[in-house]
């Protein structure tokens, strides 16, 4: 079976969060686990990552949000693991007056192609970072790119309770990817 790694961003994705939500609800995912989730701190979440990723029993697709879409770019240049994909989800533009000053460590992302396969999934009202942005991004990393509406940041104060159109684009990705769909999602 499949593993899933979910890759929150700052605050680690509260209860309301779907990484939780899923989390919770599926066995086949797991959360990496870096020092603080309030101090990120680059190498401490690339290292983090790199275990998560070392632990498990085959290439695992992971799962992330906000920030940890900036780490999941910046592990893949320092690690030689493999992965099945990512699913990047609201991608924060580092020049955005939203984006945390105690995080500018993660702004220089790098800007070529992915070492696997991506799917961005972008909101047309994220306060974190652009429509415009996502597609830079996505052409940049070599992504897909979904753009899922107006969902603000995509997370928990954005209402989406287990987010079942999420799990259905991710079902879909890791069939893409060549992986085994997570438990719960309506292609499994």
């Amino acid at each position: 079976m499949s593993e899933f790694i979910i890759v929150p961003g700052i605050g680690g994705s509260g209860e309301a969060h779907w990484q939780t939500r899923w989390q919770r609800a599926n066995p086949a995912m797991r959360r990496f686990s870096p020092t603080s989730w309030a101090q990120p701190d680059l190498d401490d979440w690339i290292a983090a990552l790199d275990a998560a990723v070392a632990a498990a029993s085959a290439p695992p697709v992971l799962i992330a949000h906000s920030l940890g879409c900036l780490l999941v770019a910046h592990w893949q240049l320092a690690s030689r693991r493999a992965v099945a994909g990512a699913l990047l989800v609201a991608v924060p533009d580092p020049a955005s007056e939203a984006f945390p000053a105690s995080v500018q460590s993660f702004a220089g992302a790098p800007a070529g192609r992915l070492s696997f396969p991506s799917l961005i999934v972008a909101s047309t009202d994220d306060p974190y970072g652009s429509l415009e942005h996502s597609r830079t991004k996505a052409a940049q990393w070599g992504s897909g790119l979904h753009v899922a509406g107006a969902l603000g940041h995509i997370n928990g104060e954005s209402g989406l309770g287990d987010w079942p159109e999420g799990m259905e684009l991710l079902g879909d990705f890791a069939i893409e990817a060549g992986s085994n769909v997570p438990p719960g999602s309506a292609n499994h």
